[in-house]
């Protein structure tokens, strides 16, 4: 079938959620794509930060074929082989760098602290569905806190959210209100109720949201890196002073590390970059190299306070899905591996800050993006790129975002600053005929 044929069916039976570029890829192998005309791209986007081992790795190939010989699915009501292995090995990584900010000061119920450094997950299918576990697992904390509390007749349970301006927590109405982009939010109004955003990097502004509504805070949700919005990255004191507020109100700390975790700043998450521990992480894009999959992990007693019936999913943790993620994180996490992600991210910011038309640059390891000059438009860059066989986003109208895959190398970098300036030079000359 061809691209035209491709473009009429989905243009008749596919909902125009996206706005697709004319391209169709249909084999792809490490760092390159390969489109219906037999044309190659250096991808610098791997499916929005998901394929870290690059395409189509070997391993990855194998497991999936392997397993889906044997079972593909069952449901939720069995248990489900590797999915064990899957949660103890995320649960080691988020200890991994033994990041110890958290003090576990507001013990659920009376609990004791044993196996506070264990954590527990919920397996679902995107970030948008770990997210909303997340936000589910803080409210019923809360509420079974409140029910614990000699205060519980006299006042209503935690149940506001807190959020960061400019921040990206899923599409589903609850992540959607979590979000804090407005433009997301117009015409799904009315909107649920619960959530109040806060500047990044403010800690005047969140110790006064404390001060004044501390008492029905019952979470902090924070993307250490703000991915969506043009990769935006918090600072220490900002991370350290959330711990802190959590603590001081018995509010959980949720970090959304969806598309800044497994591996993509070099650590397995992007908080061991700071000495903070959240309570809550929520994973998934590159955690299974493709197949749909998804993780809310919970530290010690937390991962405990959703029971049977509370919550559930009927694809989450599937037997396809676990063979891929454990194949996945069995192929990532050696010093050669994370090395090269940091050396590599240190490049690839310096070669763009030598680009005469970038104006700033951003991110941690293989997770960047630059502002352009006023005047050039990053949506028409992108499209050039394309041209220029190199695929790349647009964040907003000024923003370009990488995110290639994990085994991008120098001369990966070498190729794709080539092709970047080719594309900003086609867009600058034709904004300049116009």
């Amino acid at each position: 079938m061809t691209l035209e044929n491709e473009r009429e069916l989905e243009s008749s039976y596919v909902m125009h959620t996206f706005g697709r570029k004319p391209v169709e890829f249909v084999e792809g192998r490490g760092m390159v794509l390969k489109d219906s005309d037999g044309k190659e791209y250096l991808d610098f986007l791997s499916g929005i930060g998901v394929c870290g081992l690059g395409h189509c790795h070997p391993a990855i190939v194998k497991a999936i074929q392997d397993q889906a010989e044997k079972l593909i699915h069952v449901s939720n009501y069995f248990y489900i082989e590797k999915r064990g292995e899957v949660a103890k090995r995320i649960s080691d990584l988020l200890n991994a760098e033994e990041t110890r900010g958290g003090s576990n000061s507001h013990l659920a119920l009376g609990q004791a602290d044993d196996g506070a450094d264990d954590w527990k997950c919920f397996f679902a299918n995107s970030g948008a569905e770990a997210n909303e576990c997340a936000i589910k697992l803080a409210r019923l904390y809360a509420k079974k806190r409140a029910m614990s509390s000699d205060e519980a007749m006299h006042s209503d349970p935690a149940s506001l959210i807190i959020t960061l301006v400019r921040s990206f927590h899923g599409r589903t109405l609850a992540t959607l209100a979590a979000t804090g982009q407005r433009v997301f939010h117009q015409g799904f109004e009315p909107i649920p109720e619960g959530f109040m955003p806060t500047p990044i990097n403010d800690c005047e502004s969140l110790q006064d949201i404390f001060d004044r509504l501390g008492k029905s805070i019952c979470a902090v949700m924070i993307e250490p890196i703000q991915g969506e919005s043009g990769v935006h990255v918090c600072n220490e004191e900002f991370l350290k002073t959330a711990r802190r507020l959590t603590e001081e109100y018995g509010a959980l700390l949720i970090f959304d590390e969806v598309q800044s975790g497994t591996y993509r700043t070099g650590k397995p998450f992007a908080f061991q970059n700071y000495e903070v521990m959240p309570d809550v992480v929520t994973i998934a894009k590159g955690i299974a190299s493709g197949i749909p999959a998804a993780a809310c992990a919970a530290r010690g007693h937390f991962g405990d306070v959703l029971q049977p019936g509370q919550h559930g999913s009927t694809f989450g943790g599937s037997n396809i899905a676990m063979a891929a993620a454990l194949a996945t994180l069995d192929e990532m996490g050696s010093a050669s591996f994370t090395n090269n992600i940091i050396e590599t991210g240190v490049y690839l910011k310096e070669q763009l800050d030598q680009i005469r038309e970038v104006m700033e640059v951003r991110g941690l390891g293989l997770m960047v993006a630059v502002d352009l000059k006023e005047g050039i438009d990053a949506p028409s860059v992108v499209d050039a790129a394309l041209d220029e066989g190199l695929v790349i986003n647009a964040t907003g109208a000024h923003t370009l975002r990488f995110l290639p895959p994990l085994i991008c190398t120098s001369s990966d970098v070498d190729t794709f600053i080539e092709r970047l300036k080719a594309a900003i030079g086609r867009q600058v000359e034709d904004s300049a005929a116009l």
